[in-house]
């Protein structure tokens, strides 16, 4: 990336950038208050953390607009670390996590993405909106009819507003009403302040107080590589989103590289591992964020609430926040992938399905995308094996067999059955110039093939290999399967 470019990812529509930056900042409060009592952990600790990777991420990143923090599937492998070892620990897997996504990102490891399919990415978001959704019902339920109330009002402002003007984001102009109505009229709902004791001073530095020494390094490396992996895959995907909301693309490996060196800072300074926000982003890229400025703002602006508005950010209504997810859920939510599941092919579809329910029932989103990628790959396979055909023809008392096709791993014993070992034949000729190996598997079969007719006295030719075709045929095989 030039120069000029990354100034003018800093430059892009600067006074919409700092709104809707303002907006994700209320975004991520709730979601990371939430998640630190799954982790264990302090709403401090968290909050910090979130400031503190949004604003070294907006500028060592490599995705412009997305909102990063202290949430997601990280915090759910940190909470066992948590529980048995405590916070120094975390904080020492965090730094581990950090280093380890740094050399994840220079090692190339954001080709990952090329093998999760459209149908699993479009299962992520869909399960995303549902998760996001289905956390703020403990908001909704064993509450006055003031909360209803609240959270209609806060809808109605959220969608009315864009249409008498767009020049400040309703979800901003929600959270001033709500709040006011409920300072000037105080009524039993719940406010931020009910989430947990909020921080009121600046994050510090600290060095873990832990031994560092081999056993350490045993206790914390599982945990931290989980960490740096699941933080990782969110925010790839998180990255997908944004580059198919704004037709651009980033720099996957500097994100990679720019989420370690945000996590570096934040074990620094007592914080979570974190990763990318699809519900933050979501909203951020909704009202106009997609530049660097919209990131940095939300973590900036998240540290001066907590510093000098800290009693009324307290005295914020949940059901604003209630309000503002709702709508980030709808926006999130794939509706057209509703009538695409009949329209596409049943597998493709069944991927899609798949990953919406293990994310939902595991509240996990990288398990969610890992069983959607393995499910493609097993699909994939599956329809690659009807690519293959062997033809056979006999002339003259010899068996050819014509192969076309691709023959791997789910292929090659396709292969193997369609050969006839007790033939009468004395020759038998194997026809590969239609055809193309891809493994190991592949080539020992073809071996096996061989070997099992010679041991029969039956002459074997092999026709049509070629360097470009079956090159790691020619290179694996310990039997001289060649002619022209």
């Amino acid at each position: 990336m030039n120069f000029a470019t990354y100034r003018s990812q800093w430059a892009y529509n600067p006074l919409r950038e700092v709104l809707a930056g303002m907006v994700g900042t209320f975004a991520l409060i709730p979601e990371v208050i939430a998640f630190s009592y799954v982790a264990g952990v302090s709403p401090a600790v968290s909050l910090f953390a979130s400031f503190v990777i949004s604003v070294a991420i907006s500028i060592t990143g490599g995705r412009p607009g997305m909102i990063s923090g202290a949430a997601g599937s990280v915090a759910l492998v940190a909470a066992a670390l948590v529980h048995s070892y405590g916070l120094q620990y975390l904080l020492v897997a965090t730094l581990l996590a950090g280093g380890l996504q740094i050399i994840f990102g220079a090692l190339g490891f954001q080709v990952i993405m090329r093998f999760v399919s459209a149908e699993v990415r479009t299962g992520f978001v869909n399960a995303l909106a549902i998760l996001i959704f289905s956390a703020q019902l403990p908001q909704m339920l064993h509450v006055t009819w003031h909360t209803y109330a609240l959270i209609a009002l806060g809808l109605a402002i959220i969608y009315l507003m864009p249409r008498i003007s767009t020049l400040i984001p309703s979800p901003l102009i929600c959270i001033v009403v709500l709040t006011g109505i409920t300072m000037w009229y105080p009524m039993p709902v719940h406010t931020v302040s009910d989430l947990g004791t909020l921080p009121t001073g600046l994050p510090a530095f600290t060095i873990p107080h832990v031994p560092f020494n081999l056993a350490t390094l045993k206790i914390v490396f599982p945990y931290a590589l989980a960490m740096a992996s699941v933080g990782l895959l969110e925010s790839l995907m998180t990255a997908g989103v944004v580059d198919d909301e704004t037709d651009t693309h980033g720099d996957p490996r500097m994100e990679c590289v720019g989420l370690g060196v945000s996590n570096v800072f934040v074990g620094l300074f007592g914080g979570i591992a974190g990763c990318g926000m699809v519900g933050q982003t979501v909203g951020n890229l909704r009202y106009g964020g997609q530049g660097r400025l919209s990131t940095f703002t939300a973590g900036a602006f998240l540290l001066f609430l907590m510093v000098m508005l800290h009693t009324y950010v307290a005295r914020i209504p949940m059901a604003a926040l209630v309000a503002i997810m709702c709508m980030v859920s709808i926006s999130t939510f794939s509706w057209s992938s509703l009538r695409d599941l009949a329209r596409f092919p049943k597998l493709s579809s069944l991927v899609m399905v798949v990953t919406v329910a293990v994310t939902v029932a595991s509240s996990d989103l990288a398990l969610g995308v890992l069983v959607g990628v393995l499910l493609s790959g097993v699909f994939f396979a599956w329809s690659m094996t009807h690519l293959m055909h062997v033809k056979k023809i006999r002339e003259e008392g010899t068996d050819i067999y014509e192969v076309e096709g691709q023959v791997f791993f789910a292929s090659s014993d396709l292969l193997h059955d369609q050969i006839d070992f007790r033939t009468n034949a004395r020759r038998v000729v194997i026809r590969l110039n239609n055809a193309h190996f891809w493994d190991v598997t592949s080539v020992a079969m073809i071996e096996k093939i061989v070997s099992k007719l010679k041991a029969r006295d039956i002459e074997v030719e092999i026709e049509g290999l070629h360097a470009l075709r079956h090159g790691i045929v020619m290179r694996l095989t310990s039997e001289k399967l060649l002619t022209t």
